[in-house]
This record gives C-alpha cells, structure tokens and sequence, in this order.
C-alpha cells in the first residue's frame, strides 16, 4: 500500500490533513453502535480524535452507553498522546467481543476530555454507523479508526504500514 495521499473530494476529509499529534474535537454526528441486535450506545455529543493516516476515532459520553453490557476487564495499553487506556469486554446474552471497547480513566492533561468517555472498535461490534452510514473498520486489531464514505486515506492498519 503507498502512502500517496488521496485527494479528498468536496465534502470530504483526508486522514493525511489530520495533525500529529491528535486533535482532539466535539462532533455532533449521530453515531450507533449494535452488538447481537442491541444498541449498545448512541449519541449526538461525542469526541472524535484525528491522527495523521488515521481515520476518526470516536469516544462515546459514558452517559449515552448502555453500561449494563460493559465488563471492565484486566488490559491496559499506552498511548503516547492519551496515556493509559483501560478496556472493556461487551457481553449481550451469549454472544461476548473481548476488548472492544476502550477508554482513558486518567487521561493526559491535553487530552482531559476523553476522561471515561469510550470507544469502540467497529471490527468488533454488528454494526457501528456515522449519520446512519454503515462504518468500515480500520484494518489491524490495534486500531479503532471508523471510515465513512467522507474520509479519504490510504489508511494506517493495513499489513506493511507499521512504520508510517
């Protein structure tokens, strides 16, 4: 895959105009996510971080996620941005999708927004939509990026773009 940046269209972002380090920025997208038929989480008030070669991730209010289906479980990765990010497993009847959802219970000072607000990881869920379209997940099981028909890469994830 080329790192050769897609020019974005009108009305579209491209991931290489995103800054390094994050930004960090309120989004009023209608966002849903769905795991084993359940709405697990909507909002019109969430946060969204952009990284260069990233698509969006998107941190959820913990007050618009149905925490019932949320167990906290003994993972934690670092981020050199965001610090210390915490992981939960969705449980909905039989159906389980260990580490999928994140969050940042301390998170550094320039990131003190994300505090307990939640991600999760498209690959992982049903389905997860952005103003009612259906996401495609970020490639590689280390990202969260959700890509829409509005965002442009190439995209960090894929096989040989560890290092970009």
């Amino acid at each position: 895959m080329s790192q050769q940046r897609i020019p974005p269209a009108a009305g579209q972002e491209s991931v290489w105009d995103y800054p390094r380090p994050p930004r960090l920025e309120p989004t009023d997208k209608h966002l849903r996510v769905i795991f084993n038929g359940v709405l697990i989480a909507e909002t019109r008030r969430a946060l969204r971080v952009l990284e260069t070669s990233h698509p969006p991730t998107y941190y959820f209010p913990p007050q618009d996620v149905q925490r019932q289906y949320l167990q906290p479980i003994d993972r934690q990765t670092y981020c050199e941005f965001k610090g210390a990010a915490a992981y939960y497993t969705i449980v909905v009847g039989e159906k389980r999708a260990v580490a999928a959802a994140w969050y940042y219970p301390a998170p550094n000072a320039a990131y003190a927004a994300l505090k307990d607000y939640i991600a999760f990881y498209a690959s992982r869920m049903d389905a997860c939509h952005v103003n009612d379209e259906l996401v495609r997940a970020q490639d590689g099981d280390f990202y969260g990026g959700w890509i829409t028909s509005d965002i442009v890469g190439p995209f960090k994830g894929a096989p040989g773009t560890q290092y970009w």
